[in-house]
């Protein structure tokens, strides 16, 4: 097998569970040396020690990505270890299923700062870092949520949107640096956050909506996306966004 990252050191946010898990593991797999990022140590040193097990180097750092202090800790603690950051995946993220008028002020800031906020603060902080690097990528993980409108997910909509609008400010703003910004909008996947509504098909239906694909996307089926991007083979991509829901938002 081709290792379309060898060489690379990569940073994962919220790689404790879910995608931000798999996101890790084909890194890994496919050569990087790869950081996993996230609030939930245990879980975050069970992706590092899958990854281990598969033959992968990965190493696991506490960190939350709203606090700009935890992104300078991080960074330096790459920098000093590999001299450089290569990729980084904005993947830390969190979902509420509330209408915007039940949102709550504090739900709000939490999804705004963790989601958008953490975003930005990743991508501001890795530039310097990334200046040693042959070609540096950051992917951001958005939503299809970003382009369209759904019932009982105001706040993540907007800070997904965010994330959409920031990914090509950011691809525009570091244009002389070389550093190539890209996101990615997963549609429904089966992950531990929507695992139960899945598993009822009346759920599972309102969930998949007009999904042309008719099933949930599996992490994998995102996380390909993201090595895509991260690899060289997306040279000429910068600021474009990969649609990756079945075909949810086509019709």
């Amino acid at each position: 097998m081709s290792l379309r990252l060898e060489g690379k050191v990569a940073i994962v946010t919220g790689g404790a569970q879910g995608m931000g898990r798999t996101h890790s593991q084909l890194l890994a797999e496919h050569g990087a040396t790869v950081f996993v990022t996230d609030v939930n140590d245990t879980g975050g040193e069970e992706t590092v020690r899958l990854i281990a097990d598969a033959g992968g180097q990965a190493s696991f750092v506490h960190h939350d990505v709203s606090e700009s202090s935890d992104w300078d800790r991080v960074v330096k603690q790459v920098v000093d270890a590999h001299g450089r950051v290569d990729v980084l995946v904005n993947n830390a993220g969190v979902l509420a299923f509330k209408s915007l008028q039940d949102t709550t002020e504090a739900e709000w800031d939490q999804i705004i700062n963790i989601n958008a906020k953490g975003t930005f603060l990743g991508c501001r902080a890795v530039r310097p870092a990334m200046q040693n690097s042959a070609a540096p990528s950051i992917v951001n993980i958005s939503s299809m949520y970003a382009i369209i409108g759904a019932p009982n997910a105001a706040a993540y909509e907007a800070s997904k949107g965010a994330v959409r609008s920031l990914t090509k400010a950011a691809a525009v703003d570091f244009a002389d640096s070389g550093i190539r910004v890209n996101s990615v909008h997963p549609g429904v996947i089966d992950t531990a956050m929507t695992s139960d509504i899945l598993a009822d098909p009346d759920g599972a239906k309102a969930l998949l909506g007009p999904t042309i694909l008719a099933r949930a996307a599996q992490p994998e089926e995102v996380s390909n996306c993201v090595l895509f991007l991260a690899s060289d083979e997306s040279s000429f991509m910068n600021g474009s966004e990969m649609v990756v829901d079945g075909g949810y938002i086509a019709q």
